[in-house]
């Protein structure tokens, strides 16, 4: 069974930083790529950026720059830096194995409860 927890999230001002946390089970995970996913409140789930299995990330438009997305394959967990938050960064933070099927997510179906990013003045 694939369990994926996230943490780390929470209410910062503009330009502040969070470090997500991914604790994944249920499955090899050195062997998949993973993804982090964000939704803002009150709209669809974004594709913020990839690891592969071996450490090649790439990162959304709207992140570039500012994401760092890495992982710790002897621990089982991917993390997500994120640096000079905007308010627009302002979503629910989903990790998840990466099933290659673009920006859609309908395939996903093992969703941990994410984490909140708050970025408010």
């Amino acid at each position: 069974e694939v369990q994926l927890v996230e943490s780390g999230g929470g209410m910062v001002q503009p330009g502040g930083s969070l470090r997500l946390s991914c604790a994944a089970s249920g499955f090899t995970f050195s062997s998949y790529d993973m993804i982090w996913v964000r939704q803002p409140p009150g709209k669809a789930r974004e594709l913020v950026a990839t690891i592969t299995s071996g450490g090649v990330t790439n990162y959304g438009d709207s992140v570039k720059g500012r994401f760092t997305i890495s992982r710790d394959n002897a621990k089982n967990m991917v993390y997500l830096q994120i640096d000079n938050l905007k308010p627009e960064d302002t979503a629910v933070y989903y990790c998840n194995r990466n099933l290659h099927e673009g920006l859609v997510f309908a395939p996903y179906h093992d969703w941990g409860q994410g984490t909140q990013v708050t970025v408010s003045s």
